[in-house]
C-alpha cells in the first residue's frame, strides 16, 4: 500500500505537468500550422455563442458579408447572411 500511495504522489504531479505543457505547446504551435504566416485572412469569426453540448451559433465575416451559421455534429448550416456593420470607431470618426 506504501509502495502504491508513493508511486501515486510521484506520478500524478508529472502527469500533470505534462498534460499542462502539452497543452501550452500547442497554443504557441496554433499559429504556425494553422496560417499564421501574417496573410490577411478572408474569414473572420465575429461572434460565437453555445445553444446546447452539441450546438453552437456562430456569426462569421466573409468579404465583407456577415454569416449566421449553425454548428453542430451534422456540420455547419447557413442560417442567415446581412452585410457587415460598420465598427463603432469608424461611426465615431465620420
Amino acid at each position: 500500500m506504501f509502495w502504491y500511495v508513493l508511486k501515486l504522489l510521484i506520478l500524478l504531479p508529472l502527469i500533470g505537468g505534462l498534460a499542462w505543457a502539452s497543452l501550452k505547446f500547442a497554443k504557441r504551435m496554433e499559429g504556425r500550422f494553422m496560417g499564421g504566416n501574417g496573410a490577411p485572412k478572408s474569414v473572420r469569426i465575429i461572434e460565437t455563442q453555445m445553444l446546447s453540448p452539441t450546438l453552437r451559433l456562430a456569426v462569421l465575416e466573409f468579404h465583407g458579408r456577415e454569416i449566421l451559421v449553425s454548428a453542430g455534429k451534422n456540420g455547419l448550416v447557413r442560417l442567415a447572411e446581412a452585410p457587415a456593420r460598420v465598427p463603432i470607431e469608424a461611426e465615431e470618426v465620420q
